[in-house]
C-alpha cells in the first residue's frame, strides 16, 4: 500500500510553502503576538483567495471537492508556518462537523460562505479544568435556546459561527447544536492562552438561539467520529511545525561557532537533533496513514487517527523544545522565533484532547482490532 504523496500533491505543497514564504514570515506571527489583533485577517483572506478553506468541501456547496490528502498537505505547511489563523477551528472542525452532520439545509446555507473564508467557524466543547465527557456537560438547549458556558473556545473570539456541544435534549449522552456568536444571548469574552498568536474566548450563551446539528443523543457518537478526522489533519499541521524547528535548529547549529568549531560538530547536538529526525520521520510515516485512511473513510480511521495524533505530538514538543535548548540561553528570550513552535506545539498538544487522552484512544483501538 502506498501512503506517499503524489506528484500533484507535492506540487500543491510547493505552491503553498512558496504562498506562506511570502505571505506568513515569521514577522507576520511575531506582530500578532506583539500586537492587539487576535489573528491575522490578510493572512487569513488571501488564504480564502487560494481556496484553502473550500479544499474539502463538495463542490454543490462553493467547494473545491478534492480529497483530503490535498487538506493535509495544506495543513502541514500552515504548521510549519506557524501561520496566526483559525484555519484548524473552521475547517478542521466546525466545517467538518457540518459535512458530518448538517442537514441539506444547514449546508446550503452554511457551508459556501465557510468555503469563501466569509464566515468563520469554531468548536466549543469545554466547561472547565479536567476532561470533559457527556456525563459532566452542563450547557444545554431547550426550545432553541441555549443555556451554558464554554471556555477556552480557539478562535471563538473571531468566529461568526460556533458549533456546542451540550446535554441531549432529553435522557443520557449529547447533542451538538449551531449557533451564531454575533446574536443576542451570547457574551464573548477574549482570553490569552500561552500561544499568543491563537485567539480563545469563554462564550455565555444565556437564551441564545441554537438549531440541532444532527439527531440528539448522538453528539458524542459525532464529536469521536469528528475528533478522529480532525486528528489526522493536526497531526499533520503539527508534524510541518515538528520539522520547522528541527530546521531552525539545525540552522543555527551550523552558524554558531564555539571554541573554533561549529556546535552542530559537537555530539550532544548532534544526538539531539538525530533524536528530532527520529521523532519526525516517525511521525510523517504514521501521518501517511492517517491520511490514507482519512480519504478513504476506511474502518481503521481511529487507529490511524490515534497513531498519527500522538507520534505527531510527541515529535513537535520535542522539536520545539530542543530548538530552544540548541540556541542555549538567547533561545529563551522574546527576540528570538524560537518561542512560537514551542507555544505552537503546547496548544495543538491539547487542543482536541491530551495525549493522555489519545493514548487511551490509542490502546482502546488497537484492542478492538485484535478483537476483530
Amino acid at each position: 500500500m502506498n501512503f506517499e504523496f503524489s506528484e500533484e500533491q507535492n506540487l500543491l505543497r510547493e505552491q503553498a510553502h512558496g504562498f506562506l514564504g511570502e505571505h506568513c514570515p515569521m514577522t507576520k506571527v511575531r506582530a500578532v503576538l506583539d500586537g492587539d489583533q487576535p489573528t491575522d485577517r490578510e493572512l487569513w483572506a488571501k488564504i480564502a483567495e487560494m481556496g484553502w478553506t473550500a479544499t474539502v468541501i463538495p463542490e454543490e456547496f462553493g467547494g473545491l471537492g478534492l480529497s483530503y490528502l490535498e487538506l493535509a498537505v495544506i495543513a502541514e505547511e500552515l504548521g510549519r508556518a506557524v501561520a496566526p489563523t483559525p484555519f484548524s477551528s473552521s475547517v478542521y472542525l466546525a466545517t467538518e462537523a457540518l459535512l458530518l452532520a448538517g442537514s441539506t439545509a444547514q449546508k446550503e446555507r452554511w457551508l459556501p460562505n465557510l468555503a469563501n473564508g466569509t464566515t468563520i467557524g469554531a468548536f466549543a466543547m469545554a466547561e472547565g479544568p479536567g476532561r470533559t465527557t457527556a456525563a459532566n456537560l452542563t450547557a444545554a438547549a431547550h426550545n432553541g435556546a441555549l443555556h451554558g458556558t464554554k471556555v477556552a473556545v480557539a478562535d471563538g473570539d473571531v468566529a461568526d459561527i460556533a458549533v456546542v456541544v451540550t446535554k441531549a435534549d432529553s435522557g443520557d449522552g449529547a447533542s451538538l447544536q449551531l449557533v451564531e456568536l454575533g446574536g443576542d444571548g451570547v457574551s464573548i469574552n477574549p482570553q490569552r492562552t500561552l500561544d499568543f498568536s491563537r485567539s480563545h474566548a469563554r462564550l455565555e450563551f444565556t437564551g441564545a438561539a441554537a438549531e440541532p446539528l444532527g439527531p440528539s443523543g448522538q453528539g458524542w457518537a459525532l464529536v469521536n467520529k469528528l475528533f478522529d478526522r480532525a486528528a489526522v489533519l493536526f497531526a499533520w499541521e503539527q508534524i510541518g511545525g515538528a520539522e520547522a524547528a528541527l530546521e531552525m535548529a539545525k540552522e543555527y547549529a551550523l552558524g554558531r561557532y564555539a571554541f573554533g568549531r561549529p556546535i552542530a560538530s559537537y555530539q550532544a547536538i548532534k544526538h539531539k537533533l538525530a533524536h528530532a529526525y527520529v521523532n519526525n520521520t516517525l511521525a510523517r510515516s504514521n501521518g501517511y496513514y492517517g491520511a490514507w485512511a482519512l480519504s478513504k473513510d476506511a474502518a481503521e480511521l481511529p487507529l490511524a487517527a490515534a497513531t498519527a495524533r500522538v507520534s505527531a505530538t510527541q515529535a513537535y514538543y520535542y522539536a520545539s523544545k530542543e530548538n530552544i535548548q540548541t540556541h542555549g540561553g538567547m533561545g529563551y528570550t522574546w527576540e528570538f522565533d524560537c518561542q512560537f513552535h514551542y507555544r505552537r506545539a503546547k496548544l495543538l498538544s491539547v487542543n482536541i484532547g491530551s495525549e493522555t487522552q489519545w493514548r487511551n484512544k490509542l490502546v482502546q483501538a488497537l484492542e478492538q482490532s485484535n478483537a476483530a
